[in-house]
């Protein structure tokens, strides 16, 4: 008879290659399967805040991936359980000083090393080791899922073992504080948190595109600490001179000490990063096994999704109390989405189709000068993803639409930066577009 746990424990292996990383480390990492009774089954949630997230949008999926597991609809019932959490990542105890209790699972010990991430492993080593004596700041840059958020929880967690203070936030985290800071007028406050540290980590530096106040803060918090030959860590997407939306000081202080990437494992890296995952869950698997997950992933350049489809195989065999074999393997995996992370060729002119395609308009009336709303928005993520996705100069993307000025097409880019933080609309129509045109 397989306990609550141990089934949730599954679903949360399936739900780990079907939500986004962002979404699974903050909403589902932390849930525990705590009571099925019948047709009840209750979750139980670090806070209301993530009981109430989880009930208005994750509900039907988690439904749908229970039913896949244990083969029966079953009602799903979020419950708040606090003490279930050792640091919750919004506390202000994880946000300061990360311990080894709360982000154990990254740690330098237990970080796979390879070609395609040696000199950030080399690099973060250093820096936990003597903050602000190498590579300040330190940029980690690369695509999601490939190892940059192990890598600054892991300095985190080495440079407070070795006694230094250590503020750890993603941007959305330093941006909200910082607002919060001005209305409650506790910007000394603010200024303090972030000044007063030995180590600051701030990751996905790319949210704050279309932020300049929040860009402007950091600027001045990156002087104040560089100054003062205090470290900065800070990841993001891309290199930051290919930010084109950060401010050009803020840009070039970023990469002033060294940028780092890390690149999606090869073959022999996945077999080990499959391999040492699965020695830590203790967990004997037949490398006949690790080979079918490795290849099952040969199009997935995101490390999180090896893992995901290690752990849906794992806590199949575990519901079972099985040793994982291959028949089990094919059988877990069988619904598994395949991604293709071979690089898509963008082009200015498949882009435009694509937005005329998601807005039902013709091509040409893009080019137009006719104003409405709904096309001047389709305009707008043209330059948008135009920019993002190519190397086309503003000068080109101006005749792409008819003949627009340089400032037209700036202010363009410029709008939808800052929507696609801010608008969950606009944000949604540009993914839709970017994933067509991958299709």
């Amino acid at each position: 008879m397989r306990t609550a746990k141990e089934t949730w424990d599954a679903c949360k292996g399936a739900l780990q290659v079907q939500v986004s990383k962002s979404n699974f480390e903050t909403w589902l990492k932390d849930t525990e399967g705590i009571n099925c009774q019948g047709k009840r089954f209750v979750v139980g949630t670090p806070s209301t805040f993530a009981k109430e997230w989880l009930e208005k949008r994750l509900r039907s999926l988690v439904v749908k991936v229970l039913m896949g597991i244990t083969g029966q609809e079953l009602d799903v019932q979020f419950q708040v359980c606090p003490s279930q959490v050792l640091a919750h990542p919004g506390s202000d105890s994880a946000q300061r000083r990360p311990s080894p209790s709360s982000i154990s699972r990254y740690t330098f010990s237990n970080f796979v090393v390879g070609d395609s991430n040696r000199l950030a492993y080399a690099a973060s080593l250093g820096v936990a080791e003597e903050p602000g004596h190498h590579y300040n700041p330190l940029f980690i840059h690369g695509g999601s899922g490939l190892g940059k958020t192990h890598l600054a929880q892991a300095i985190g967690g080495e440079a407070a073992d070795n006694g230094f203070q250590v503020v750890y936030v993603s941007s959305e985290q330093f941006t909200n504080e910082f607002i919060t800071s001005i209305r409650e007028k506790k910007t000394e406050e603010f200024r303090g948190k972030f000044r007063n540290t030995d180590v600051l980590i701030i990751e996905d530096i790319q949210f704050m595109v279309g932020k300049p106040q929040t860009q402007e803060t950091l600027f001045h918090t990156f002087n104040a600490l560089h100054d003062t030959s205090r470290q900065l860590v800070l990841t993001g997407d891309r290199h930051p001179k290919a930010m084109t939306a950060i401010e050009p000081s803020l840009s070039s202080r970023l990469s002033c000490g060294l940028v780092a990437q890390v690149q999606p494992p090869d073959g022999q890296m996945r077999l080990a990063l499959l391999r040492a995952r699965a020695e830590e869950q203790q967990m004997l698997i037949d490398e006949a096994v690790f080979e079918f997950i490795a290849q099952r992933c040969v199009d997935t350049a995101n490390v999180r999704e090896l893992e995901g489809a290690l752990n849906t195989v794992v806590a199949h065999a575990n519901l079972f109390n099985q040793r994982p074999t291959m028949e089990m393997a094919e059988q877990a995996l069988l619904g598994m989405p395949v991604v293709d992370a071979r690089p898509a060729t963008f082009t200015p002119a498949s882009i435009l189709k694509a937005v005329a395609d998601h807005f039902q308009v013709a091509p040409e009336s893009l080019k137009s000068r006719r104003r409405d709303r709904r096309l001047t928005l389709a305009r707008q993520i043209v330059v948008y993803l135009v920019r993002e996705k190519t190397n086309c100069p503003l000068h080109d993307i101006g005749k792409l639409l008819g003949g627009r000025d340089h400032s037209t097409i700036l202010r363009s880019y410029h709008k939808i930066a800052t929507m696609v933080n801010t608008d969950t609309t606009v944000r949604g129509k540009v993914n839709h577009i970017a994933t067509a045109l991958r299709a």
